[in-house]
């Protein structure tokens, strides 16, 4: 896998982790409701955020709404999404309590990651052994080690196949990130 095939992945799969791994709802939702500037443009997709807390009455209430990146950056070496947070507010009644429009900044993290340990491709082949004939025809054979928590085998393979790959820093996944989000704006 060539670095920008790598980089290309780990983005994509960025931007997909985003919707799995935002955690500042909650800190959006404590917040008193203000407006701030209009959300980025519709090209840059917004994703969803659910989360709940406590009403006036000690109910459960929930909190629904989307956060839509409008840029990335390197905080001591973690990278984080600044985006805006827009929902609304409901009580365990049904009730709108009020609706959440700011913007957040919320850690970035990469999802689970594939990692192609083995391609191998056998042509046809064709054995004599003493009157034992043997044919095979094509043979392929692809290994995929699965990077996630609990994957001690797939862990252990991908990090000994990027051994040799270099690791892009927070701030060159921010860099490549931003300018991913300004060509979508433009679109």
């Amino acid at each position: 896998m060539t670095h920008r095939q790598r980089i290309s992945m780990i983005v994509a799969m960025l931007l997909v982790a985003l919707g799995l791994a935002t955690t500042g709802a909650g800190a959006a939702v404590a917040a008193p409701p203000h407006t701030q500037a209009p959300a980025p443009a519709a090209a840059v997709p917004g994703v969803p955020v659910t989360g709940g807390f406590t009403d006036a009455n000690g109910g459960d209430g929930v909190f629904a709404g989307t956060f839509t990146p409008t840029s990335f950056a390197d905080r001591n070496g973690s990278l984080v999404a600044t985006g805006t947070l827009t929902g609304t507010l409901t009580d365990a009644a049904g009730g709108t309590v009020g609706t959440v429009e700011q913007t957040v900044t919320t850690p970035a993290a990469i999802a689970q990651a594939t990692c192609r340990i083995l391609d191998l491709t056998l042509g046809p082949l064709h054995l004599d052994l003493l009157g034992l004939v043997v044919d095979l025809n094509q043979v392929h054979l692809v290994l995929n080690a699965v990077s996630a928590p609990g994957n001690l085998l797939g862990n252990l393979l991908c990090a000994i196949a990027g051994l040799l790959d270099p690791i892009p820093s927070a701030a060159a996944l921010a860099a490549i990130l931003n300018l991913l989000l300004a060509l979508l704006g433009q679109l």
